[in-house]
């Protein structure tokens, strides 16, 4: 099975948002049920300045998705969250390990950011496995930071520093 990451295309938005309407997805990110094809159209044909969106294909299947996004304020140019989803039919199959090293290349080698940041609910053990195995570090716990199937639920926030 090959892997490949490319940059996202305004004409992922249906497969972008196949992954996003997904049980897991739904409960492990802040997207709400039932996204709009408009919506993915527009994100997707229209991103706002310094954001990048990457996209992970096995047989020209789009399985996994990654926003990095640029912290726009002039003292955070440095910084960089983070965002991503694999299609529950493809998890545990190294669909985020590469999405996460693209996007950790493409923030190191290229846009010249230091700071990676990103949070992730604490339930989510795989999520927080493959993050600390990419260097990122717990920072703090955030309370009560998301309503999910009807209760507040805690999240971490993470980062990875290039230069620690």
């Amino acid at each position: 099975m090959t892997i490949t990451i490319r940059a996202a295309e305004p004409g992922d938005f249906e497969a972008i948002r196949e992954t996003m309407m997904q049980p897991l997805a739904q409960a492990m990110t802040l997207q709400l049920p039932l996204p709009t094809l408009e919506m993915w159209k527009k994100r997707l044909a229209e991103p706002a300045p310094g954001d990048h969106s990457l996209v992970a294909e096995i047989d020209g299947k789009i399985v996994g998705n990654l926003g990095l996004h640029c912290v726009p304020r002039p003292r955070r140019r440095h910084a960089a969250a983070m965002g991503m989803s694999v299609h529950d039919a493809w998890h545990r199959r190294g669909i985020g390990n590469a999405l996460v090293s693209a996007a950790i290349d493409l923030a190191d080698n290229w846009l010249q950011y230091t700071r990676i940041e990103l949070t992730v609910f604490v339930d989510n053990a795989g999520a927080l496995a493959l993050y600390k195995k990419h260097g990122f570090e717990i920072e703090g716990t955030l309370r009560q930071y998301a309503f999910r199937n009807g209760e507040f639920v805690d999240t971490y926030t993470m980062a990875r520093l290039k230069n620690p």
